[in-house]
């Protein structure tokens, strides 16, 4: 990030707050002609820094309203159980995000599901993937805030 200029900075913050706007006010909004701004925006996307557009969905509405982030605790750190394990969450859909942590737990996994009788499924799928020493999750109640876009300085230094 610190590559990026200040007009680099402002496309990308427009764009992660609304990828859908035309180039011509993206341009207007950062200060540039429509050419450059456009030329800029490939420059960002062939050099990693927009890595897609997506259209952002309500879960509530696809029937995906309930939020568990699940703790995972590694039986063992071999290799092969880490191989065994990114092959088991890229193969369930319900995994939203998936980290290795530092700390206490090893693994923590934001899943999206419908109910507890699928988060039951989930479980039975993912502890039948791979052995897992233990397994906690948590239930969210209310989703306090949400955002996809990076806070991205857009000041002038």
């Amino acid at each position: 990030m610190s590559d990026l200029d200040l007009i680099d900075r402002k496309i990308v913050a427009e764009l992660m707050r609304d990828a859908t706007l035309p180039i011509s006010q993206i341009a207007e909004k950062v200060g540039l002609s429509q050419t450059p701004c456009w030329k800029r925006i490939q420059k960002l996307e062939a050099n990693g820094v927009l890595t897609g557009r997506v259209a952002l969905a309500n879960p509530s509405q696809l029937g995906l309203g309930i939020v568990v982030f699940v703790e995972i605790e590694a039986p063992n750190h071999s290799v092969e159980w880490r191989e065994d394990f990114t092959r088991a969450v890229e193969n369930l859909p319900e995994i939203m995000e998936a980290y290795r942590m530092a700390g206490d737990m090893d693994y923590l996994l934001r899943v999206a599901i419908s109910s507890m009788e699928a988060f039951d499924l989930f479980y039975k799928r993912l502890t039948d993937a791979v052995p897992i020493k233990n397994v906690t999750s948590h239930f969210a109640m209310e989703r306090i805030r949400f955002t996809t876009a990076y806070p991205i300085d857009t000041r002038n230094r």
